[in-house]
């Protein structure tokens, strides 16, 4: 009997396309619509969920509550720290996005094994404990961490500036340097670092 996979990923073609490699791997692959009654449905299987934003993580966490299904996780931008996270928040594996169908195959067979698979340096962070950031990468300040989420949400660098005292030049100067500190290029980046690390609540 085929082993049931469910794909669960925001990009309607990027579902597709892993439903079909896995169909033509042997596996039962769908993307139900409510990934969770699936999940209650199909004891023996696996869900791929694609991390990201906040109500991606929550999923997950739904997942691990209410269902006894694996959970492989799939991450844009894979460090270990997110990585851990994820492995604490209910995921079994732990892989990058662009994972070859190799890879992903080999990872679901070694998850239903009960074995998991992750980024070598996650399971460091996880063995030192370490829940915040990667080494070397400065914790954001309360006020910093305001500022990516008045970035997630839409708020412009303009207006960010004026909610908080500077001038439009500084504020840039600011996040630039906030960028840096965070170990990113840019705003896009920042903000996804920022939802990964849980600093948008």
């Amino acid at each position: 009997m085929a082993v049931p996979v469910g794909v669960f990923d925001p990009l309607p073609m990027f579902r597709q396309g892993v439903v079909a490699v896995l169909s033509a791997a042997g596996y039962d692959a769908d993307d139900p619509k409510d990934v969770v009654a699936w999940a209650g449905q199909a004891s023996t299987g696996v869900v791929l969920l694609t991390l990201g934003a906040d109500e991606d993580w929550q999923l997950l966490g739904q997942l691990h509550e209410r269902t006894q299904t694996a959970v492989v996780v799939l991450f844009d931008e894979v460090d270990a720290v997110t990585a851990a996270r994820a492995l604490r928040a209910g995921a079994r594996s732990v892989l990058p996005r662009q994972v070859t169908a190799a890879a992903l195959c080999r990872t679901i067979e070694a998850t239903l094994d009960g074995q998991a698979v992750l980024p070598s340096n996650a399971a460091t962070v996880l063995a030192s404990g370490e829940t915040t950031s990667d080494p070397g990468e400065a914790m954001p300040s309360e006020e910093q961490r305001t500022w990516l989420l008045r970035l997630a949400t839409g708020t412009t660098v303009a207006r960010l500036a004026v909610e908080a005292g500077y001038s439009e030049r500084a504020m840039y100067r600011l996040l630039q340097a906030l960028y840096e500190q965070i170990g990113v290029e840019g705003r896009m980046q920042a903000i996804i670092r920022a939802q990964a690390r849980g600093w948008l609540r």
